[in-house]
């Protein structure tokens, strides 16, 4: 069944995140468009700023607040995106408590407010991450196992994320809240700061900046990747089409390869091989580090509500790249 968005009201937490900004800009802009866009943000200058390209527009309404403690949302919610969450790699080893509880508390606050305000579809963005370190290159499901070790403060990440996902079928179960759950791989373009800790940003820095991508490990980990306009496309879908209860996979499945043969890409075409790839093997445990794994996400079902991925990872990391380069002199950091 389809959900229209015409002149409907849409909720979205994480507002101002990578994935935030590529899905209101796409709401902006979209053909079956919803009247209002109520963005949940924790600082509502920075949000002004990073739209300050758009027009003024009385479509968007910014709401300060947390999700811990959320604040009143007044009037009727059409549409629920819930994408507020911890996804700095330090913090899952440095906060680990504070990770749970931002992932539940945001997440359980979201839901009841779900089962207020009745929406039409809510969708919970979790993580790639739930399915632990698969050690093949087999293809995986949304029904594929996991081996996550509980005892491991790293694990505070997928693991909130995995019980937010049971949250999010026991709201569907017991209150009829019409709740799904999309699991996105490794997501990047524009929008990302100039001094984003992960491996694509640290890449994209390096063509930037001229100096060799030197990988701290041999780059054997192994995973999709997807753009952040085909993330948003995802999400939207699901929103529409999505069957509630239930879990999708997101990924550009022609990306998958492993970092090491991305960081050869990266330096043979978007450098013009004007930078080299080397490896000094430190001992990463302490920044957080996913362990090896080989992430090979299948989409099939996803594509069967009728998605699909536009854009490949040589310009995905053509736009990124271009879009970080003012920050590189801006005194914020910030990009644009």
């Amino acid at each position: 069944m389809h959900r229209c968005m015409e002149n409907k009201t849409v909720l979205i937490t994480g507002a101002t995140g990578l994935i935030g900004q590529a899905l209101i800009r796409k709401l902006l802009s979209d053909k079956d468009r919803p009247a209002k866009i109520l963005a949940l943000t924790r600082n509502r200058d920075r949000a002004e700023d990073i739209f300050s390209d758009f027009e003024k527009t009385d479509r968007i309404e910014w709401i300060e607040g947390d999700v811990r403690s959320l604040p009143a949302i007044p009037g009727r919610v059409d549409f629920m995106i819930h994408g507020a969450a911890e996804t700095g790699s330090r913090f899952f080893v440095e906060t680990p408590v504070e990770v749970i509880d931002t992932a539940f508390s945001g997440t359980r606050n979201l839901l009841e407010l779900a089962r207020k305000k009745k929406p039409e579809a809510f969708v919970f963005l979790s993580t790639m991450e739930v399915y632990g370190a698969p050690a093949t290159d087999e293809k995986i499901l949304e029904t594929h196992g996991t081996d996550l070790d509980t005892m491991k403060p790293r694990s505070s990440y997928p693991e909130g994320k995995r019980l937010c996902e049971a949250l999010c079928a026991s709201y569907a179960a017991e209150y009829a809240v019409p709740a799904m759950v999309l699991r996105l791989t490794q997501t990047f373009g524009p929008g990302v700061l100039y001094h984003d800790g992960r491996v694509f940003a640290e890449f994209a820095r390096c063509v930037i900046e001229k100096r060799d991508i030197v990988l701290k490990t041999k780059g054997e980990t192994k995973r999709s990747y997807l753009y952040t306009e085909d993330a948003a496309s995802a999400i939207l879908t699901v929103l529409r089409e999505g069957r509630f209860g239930e879990a999708y996979n997101a990924a550009n499945e022609k990306t998958y390869c492993s970092i090491r043969e991305m960081a050869e890409l990266v330096a043979a075409e978007c450098a013009g091989g004007e930078i080299g790839v080397r490896i000094e093997e430190q001992d990463t445990a302490a920044f957080g580090y996913a362990p090896v794994l080989h992430m090979n996400l299948d989409t099939g079902k996803l594509a069967a509500l009728g998605w699909k991925a536009e854009t490949g990872l040589k310009d995905m990391f053509i736009n990124m790249i271009e879009d970080m380069r003012p920050g590189l002199l801006n005194n914020d950091n910030q990009v644009k």
